[in-house]
Parts: C-alpha cells; sequence; structure tokens
C-alpha cells in the first residue's frame, strides 16, 4: 500500500490515495498499527483520500487508536494540497467531504504548489444536546467541571467534532498531560471530547494545547482552534480575528459576524511518500 506522509501546523498525519488504490480493508485496525511512532510511520492517525459523488474528494479521518473522527481542520488542508499537487483536483478551490458535509476550501499557490489553505468550517455547534455534553443547560459556556484534583471552567462548541475549551494562567505540561485524559473521558462528554488549553496574550493573540481525543497531546489541532476561537468570544474574552499560537506554528482564525461561520488559514506541507508491507495492515 502506498501512502503519503503530511503535517498542517505539526498535526501530522499518514495519507492514502484511494483514487490511485483500493481502500483499506481494516482502516481503523491499521490506523492503529501505521500511526505507531516507534513501530510504524508514526503521525497522529490516518486519513484516506477517497473519491466523492457530491465533491472533489472525501475525507476518511481515523484517530492513532482506531477510532473514526468527523473532522480535523489540519488534515483537510492537507488533503486539499494532496489533490491539486497531485493533479486529482486542480482548481484553486476546491470542495471536500467529511462525515457527510461539503467544506470549501481556497488555495494559495507557492512555486505552482500548494502552500496555504483557508477553509470555512461552517457554524459551530453551541447546542449541549449537539456537542454532546451534559454540562450546563442549553450551551454550556463558562461552567464548571470538576476532575480529581481540578476545578475548571470551560466552554463546550462542536466544530463537527467535540472541544471542551478552558482558558488558563498557564497550559503547563502537567496539566496537559494529566488533566486532558480525564476530561476527554469525563462521563458529561458520551463521546469523548477534545480538551483546549488555552492561554490569553493579548485580544487577537492566544496560546493552545491540546489533548486530541483518540490521540494524546497532538502539535495543533484546527478545529480546536476554531473552538478556542468561538469560545474566546462567546466569554469575551477575545475578538473574532485572532492568532493562535500551537506548538507545530500558526493558524489564522476568523468567526465571521455576517454569516456565522469560522474560517481558518494554515499551512499544509508534505513530508515524504513510501510503501507499507501488506502484511503488516492487520
Amino acid at each position: 500500500m502506498l501512502f503519503t506522509k503530511m503535517q498542517g501546523a505539526g498535526n501530522d498525519y499518514i495519507y492514502v490515495d484511494c483514487f490511485a488504490q483500493s481502500v483499506p480493508e481494516n482502516p481503523a485496525e491499521l490506523a492503529r498499527v501505521i500511526s505507531d511512532r516507534h513501530f510504524g510511520v508514526g503521525g497522529d492517525g490516518l486519513i484516506l483520500i477517497c473519491p466523492s459523488e457530491q465533491a472533489d474528494a472525501e475525507m476518511r479521518m481515523f484517530n492513532a487508536d482506531g477510532s473514526a473522527s468527523e473532522m480535523c481542520g489540519n488534515g483537510i488542508r492537507c488533503v486539499a494540497k494532496y489533490l491539486y499537487d497531485h493533479d486529482i483536483a486542480r482548481q484553486e478551490t476546491l470542495q471536500i467531504e467529511s462525515a457527510g458535509k461539503v467544506f470549501t476550501l481556497e488555495l494559495s499557490l507557492c512555486k505552482g504548489r500548494v502552500d496555504q489553505v483557508r477553509v470555512d468550517m461552517g457554524e459551530p455547534i453551541l447546542e449541549s444536546e449537539k456537542i454532546p455534553t451534559t454540562l450546563g443547560g442549553e450551551t454550556a459556556v463558562e461552567v464548571s467541571l470538576s476532575v480529581p484534583g481540578h476545578e475548571l471552567t470551560a466552554t463546550c462548541v462542536s466544530m463537527g467534532n467535540p472541544h471542551c475549551v478552558m482558558f488558563v494562567d498557564e497550559a503547563t505540561d502537567r496539566l496537559v498531560h494529566t488533566v486532558g485524559p480525564l476530561v476527554e473521558n469525563h462521563s458529561h462528554f458520551p463521546n469523548r471530547v477534545n480538551a483546549e488549553f488555552v492561554e490569553m496574550l493579548s485580544r487577537t493573540e492566544l496560546r493552545q494545547r491540546t489533548w486530541e481525543r483518540g490521540s494524546g497531546e497532538t502539535l495543533a489541532c484546527g478545529t480546536g482552534a476554531c473552538a478556542v476561537c468561538v469560545a474566546g468570544v462567546l466569554t469575551g474574552r477575545s475578538e473574532r480575528q485572532v492568532t493562535i499560537h500551537l506548538l507545530g506554528g500558526d493558524l489564522l482564525l476568523e468567526w465571521n459576524e455576517q454569516d456565522n461561520h469560522v474560517y481558518m488559514t494554515g499551512p499544509a506541507a508534505e513530508v515524504f511518500s513510501g510503501e507499507w508491507p501488506q502484511e503488516s495492515e492487520s
């Protein structure tokens, strides 16, 4: 099986071109094996680039633990780069399907190849029932969340996948690695949740670390950055246009007041390609 390793702001996945080859037989198991950073290729998960009847391509995403995910902001930018750079779809505006929803992506080129991508991430979901979470009432904005040893204040947002945003004085390793898994698996989140720990640098500049559902800490989380932008506005902390610093790089976010959509701009890069032996897929 041929694969390509790509990353967006350090959020790295193994991509399989299912236009040129068949869909792997057991992608969930393959994701667990191939994502291993010691015995596999290494990555935050597996993304399949598949034909779509309603878009230029479909993105199917699996976390490093094999669980399926609805959306990945960094991953979808890399899918757009792959489609353009590998001559599958050469338009500078692409439509990519993920979990039944179609996203619009605008490509910025450098020397004929995709360098940056702006994604219309759609409207944030704020209703607790739809996120889903049992925190708060109809919405979960600045609500109390208790985990062993910590009393937190959380704002919950879905960008197609669930996020729990917590503004903190300092996003330390101990906080992210200890509290992150407790939040991810908290009983208030029936589908588990991505946990964002956010430091406010100014009203237009934030620092974010993410404990990602099914993958652990990642260098960036695009949907998480969108959720952070929305949470910053909802809690009165930030403007609608912000720069978010992640461990792997910066993302530009805008929660547009006119259409209520969140727009994310960030890099996409190809790292290397290779061949995964068939006998290792199961």
